[in-house]
């Protein structure tokens, strides 16, 4: 089954694309875009050109396991893509995504801006993988 993992952004959002047979995910691309509307346009877009099967939007949850505002628009918009392109949506916990992408990252020899570039890519491919992790469980 291929997979496209979104990791929401108010500015950047990252992707990622995986295969549940092989276990594999990998960065994609991140889209800057701060206009909603379209930021899911260009979202679409990406799902369309891969041919995902499912999509997994990562759910911001907080340190004490409840969900705020991040978490409530994470969801919004995954009901929002899912009439968009009419397939199914999966939520993965996002926590400490990020913190890993940076962890990833660090000796590259990129310069700030370059990781700010990927870094979203990368979290959204962190994201997969412990989806598909915990899929296989």
């Amino acid at each position: 089954m291929r997979v496209l993992a979104i990791d929401l952004g108010d500015v950047r959002t990252g992707l990622a694309s995986g295969e549940t047979v092989l276990g594999l995910a990998q960065p994609l691309q991140v889209i800057e875009e701060r206009d909603p509307g379209r930021r899911l346009d260009r979202i679409v877009e990406v799902v369309e050109r891969h041919g995902a099967d499912v999509l997994v939007v990562g759910l911001p949850i907080n340190m004490d396991d409840t969900e705020g505002p991040r978490a409530v628009a994470a969801r919004d918009f995954g009901r929002t893509i899912a009439e968009r392109t009419g397939l199914p949506v999966e939520f993965q916990d996002e926590r400490l995504s990020s913190f890993e992408a940076d962890e990833s990252l660090k000796g590259s020899g990129l310069t700030r801006r370059g990781k700010k570039r990927i870094q979203d890519a990368i979290a959204a491919a962190t994201i997969l993988e412990d989806w598909i992790a915990r899929r296989d469980a």
